[in-house]
């Protein structure tokens, strides 16, 4: 998965990020409301943690544009306040959850699961197909009954197929997903790495099908 950090306090944003990427997310941060909105201009992501307080405003009147564009982005609010009626007054602007300074990561990181569950539209992380159980969360794979071991970008790949069967998506696109703005990806390292999941898959009724210049397509040929 792809987060945006929105957090001016350095060493906060250093240590979630440091967690995220142990669980083989990508995260990009963004110390300020200026540089969040350049961030969703140019790429996707999967969610958005988003502190209120910023140098250059509000996060609340960030999350206000934010839906009134009609983005559907699951965001996280991170906060020191915990009235009652903060929580309401964020939730109502659209916001998907809500975590109170200072918090546990562990709890931050299930938040997140439970947020990306629920935009999924399924209570359950487990996904099974063309013989093949996967579990993102806890970074397990088997084929066919028998255990897979994933590398994390390798691992975040099949996440994003699997999660969208038939659909198209170009080497820009993984690039831009599995990799940050500071990681030169090229396309060759994109190919390596769906040759790899190829192989991993090779047992199951699962393919990835190459279109030419049109990009790759997970199809389920049971």
């Amino acid at each position: 998965m792809k987060f945006l950090l929105v957090e001016d306090n350095q060493e906060l944003a250093s240590a979630i990020s440091s967690r995220m990427r142990q669980d083989g997310h990508v995260i990009e941060h963004a110390p300020n409301l200026s540089d969040a909105q350049a961030f969703i201009e140019t790429t996707e992501f999967d969610l958005i943690l988003l502190d209120i307080m910023l140098p250059d405003g509000d996060g609340r009147a960030f999350l206000k544009r934010h839906r009134a564009s009609q983005l559907d982005t699951p965001v996280i609010i991170l906060t020191a306040r915990s009235q009652v009626s903060d929580r309401i007054g964020t939730l109502d602007l659209g916001a998907d959850d809500y975590v109170t300074k200072p918090f546990d990561h562990a709890e931050l990181e299930a938040r997140c699961r439970a947020v990306l569950r629920r935009k999924a539209g399924t209570s359950q992380t487990v996904i099974e197909l063309g013989g093949v159980r996967f579990d993102p969360v806890a970074g397990l794979l088997d084929v066919r009954g028998q255990r897979v071991s994933l590398r994390n970008r390798e691992l975040r790949l099949l996440e994003l197929l699997i999660n969208a069967p038939g659909q198209v998506f170009s080497k820009q696109k993984l690039a831009d997903r599995l990799f940050s703005y500071d990681h030169d990806a090229s396309e060759n390292a994109i190919e390596v790495y769906v040759g790899r999941l190829r192989k991993h898959l090779k047992p199951s009724d699962l393919t990835i099908t190459t279109l030419r210049g049109l990009g790759y397509r997970l199809d389920n040929g049971s």
